[in-house]
């Protein structure tokens, strides 16, 4: 059973940065992909950033330039680097990861996240 545990998230200015960092257990082999979504209030969850094996990245519009994904290979913690937080940028940032392997019908888990608040 794949376990991730986000930590990391806290109160910020805006302005200012934080890094998230992601821990994947419960596997041996490598992720699909592997990344950060997150959930602002009253808000429908979205990508914010992924990298996939080869170590290809994907960011929100909202977010390039901003943000840096990194790690993630070979089962290393996977990290968010976020400069220049915005208040649109408070919400609860989930680490998201896609297997190759189906095991028990899953091949995607879900962190239980972490909140990330920015204060104007």
């Amino acid at each position: 059973q794949v376990h991730l545990v986000e930590s990391g998230g806290g109160l910020v200015q805006a302005g200012g940065s934080l890094r998230l960092s992601c821990v994947a257990t419960g596997t041996p082999f490598s992720f699909k992909t592997i990344g950060w979504y997150r959930q602002g209030p009253e808000k429908q969850r979205e990508l914010v950033a992924t990298i996939d094996v080869d170590g290809t990245t994907e960011y929100s519009p909202s977010v390039n330039g901003r943000f840096t994904i990194s790690g993630g290979n070979r089962k290393s913690p996977v990290y968010l680097q976020m400069n220049d937080l915005k208040s649109e940028d408070t919400a609860v940032y989930y680490c998201n990861a896609k297997t190759w392997v189906v095991v028990d019908g899953r091949s995607e888990y879900w962190g239980q996240g972490t909140q990330v608040t920015v204060s104007s």
